[in-house]
């Protein structure tokens, strides 16, 4: 019987979360999702989450895993989310996105929120933090200017997220086409698979060990 669960959704591929690590993987959290996992459960693995089809997953729900010395771990999505929430309590938060919780830098939900299909998790829509890294890295390239990527990500934020593409990017900034066509990042998936590597090496330690170690894990 596996002992960690992983709520997964659109962030990453199930059969390239399942080659990273071996866990019992279920759908994108919910309210109420946690309190039914049995005492079997040692490790939560938090990535997705629902947002508005559902009662989001409360701060207090992982607060309950944690008073039971379950190993809580967030990333990316609804996990970095509730993790900058919790991290004083002990859940420990991956990756860049989490830090930007953490810190102030970004403070909306929906700065991770997409639409995508329930049956294969397919996105139709592209997180406002995904589009942030991507015109970072478009100006460490030189292909547009700091204050194009501000306009862009104000304008951005005035539009509900269902409607956030890249396409809509590229429209307002059609030099960038050929580089988010071919090139964008996905910050998302990557703190995602870091969560899972994470997952995989600190499977064999014991809780304190995890909890002196999560200072470093924060940095994608």
């Amino acid at each position: 019987m596996c002992d960690t669960a992983v709520f997964l959704g659109p962030t990453l591929d199930l059969g390239r979360a399942q080659s990273i690590f071996r866990a019992n993987y279920r759908p994108p959290v919910k309210r109420g999702d946690l309190l039914l996992l049995g005492e079997e459960v040692k490790t939560v693995g938090i990535i997705d989450g629902e947002f508005y089809q559902s009662l989001a997953v409360s701060p207090k729900e992982v607060l309950a895993l944690l008073d039971r010395g379950v190993k809580v771990y967030g990333s990316s999505s609804m996990g970095a989310l509730r993790a900058a929430e919790t991290y004083p309590y002990g859940m420990v938060g991956i990756g860049a996105i989490f830090a930007m919780y953490r810190d102030g830098a970004i403070d909306a939900d929906d700065e991770v929120a997409l639409t995508y299909d329930p049956e294969s998790y397919r996105p139709s829509s592209t997180p406002l933090v995904n589009i942030r890294f991507a015109l970072k890295s478009a100006v460490l390239k030189g292909l547009i200017k700091e204050a194009k990527a501000v306009e862009i990500i104000a304008r951005l934020k005035d539009i509900y997220f269902p409607s956030r593409s890249y396409q809509l990017v590229i429209q307002m900034c059609p030099e960038l086409r050929d580089f988010l066509v071919l090139e964008a990042p996905d910050q998302k998936r990557d703190d995602a698979v870091l969560l899972l590597q994470i997952l995989a090496r600190d499977n064999k330690l014991p809780l304190s060990a995890v909890r002196h170690q999560a200072t470093v894990d924060v940095l994608a």
